[in-house]
């Protein structure tokens, strides 16, 4: 019997990240029995070229053509949606969905809905601290959809501050495997006391694997991976019903 109402993750930007969003997503599956854990196609592809290298200018390599090419082999095989596991990545989505007639679930616009459902004030803004990989900063792909609420307030990081951000990504946990426990959450206390953010979005999945090796709890956050997480089982779901 051929595997039937199946999502296609595309993964492997990192691979660390990818394997955080799969174990949360088996984990928050509802199951009883082998058979109620979701089908779904998994696909690390770990040598597309640097998101944040080419937004920034530092490589050529343009990494939307592997991902269009990764759409476009998986999309023959009918899965009912993409999640795309990089947020740095969302910098192409309007030509990666143009691909494809099959939805690919947009993570940062996801992250935003909740920031706004979950902590918007009921007068004045709400100041949302933007923690993110420089490339995804500069195309503004998260400011873009924070700025569809009127009452969302994006505060970004100083160049320092930022400095450590991109350490941490990049420094800690992609190059040494490391969650800097202590580097995380003095970014976030920044944030939060310096900057007087009400909230934080993690839009960069490797923060997303920091705050589950963490478990914080100190510090308000909307983890876009975690929220991902959510609307990938909650469609799978409806889906297989």
């Amino acid at each position: 019997m051929p595997m039937k109402n199946f999502f296609t993750v595309l993964g492997g930007m990192g691979t660390l990240a990818t394997e955080s969003f799969i174990h949360i997503l088996n984990e928050r599956t509802p199951i009883h029995s082998d058979q109620d854990y979701l089908n779904y196609l998994l696909v690390n592809h770990a040598t597309v070229p640097d998101r944040t290298d080419f937004i920034l200018g530092k490589s050529k390599e343009d990494p939307s053509s592997a991902i269009k090419e990764d759409i476009q082999q998986y999309a023959a095989l009918n899965p009912e949606f993409f999640v795309l596991t990089c947020n740095t990545a969302h910098h192409f989505f309007d030509e990666l969905q143009q691909a494809t007639d099959i939805p690919i679930l947009h993570m940062p616009r996801l992250a935003v809905e909740v920031a706004n459902q979950k902590f918007a004030k009921k007068s004045g803004k709400t100041r949302v601290g933007l923690l993110a990989t420089e490339g995804t900063i500069q195309t503004k792909v998260y400011e873009n959809e924070l700025e569809k609420f009127d009452n969302l307030e994006v505060i970004l990081p100083s160049k320092t501050l930022q400095q450590d951000v991109t350490n941490l990504i990049y420094r800690d946990v992609k190059e040494n495997h490391f969650c800097n426990e202590e580097l995380f959450y003095q970014i976030l206390q920044q944030m939060s006391e310096e900057f007087s953010c009400d909230v934080m979005v993690l839009g960069c999945t490797e923060l997303s694997l920091v705050q589950e090796a963490t478990q914080n709890k100190k510090y308000p956050v909307v983890d876009a991976q975690s929220e991902l997480a959510n609307e990938t089982i909650r469609r799978a779901l409806k889906n297989r019903i």
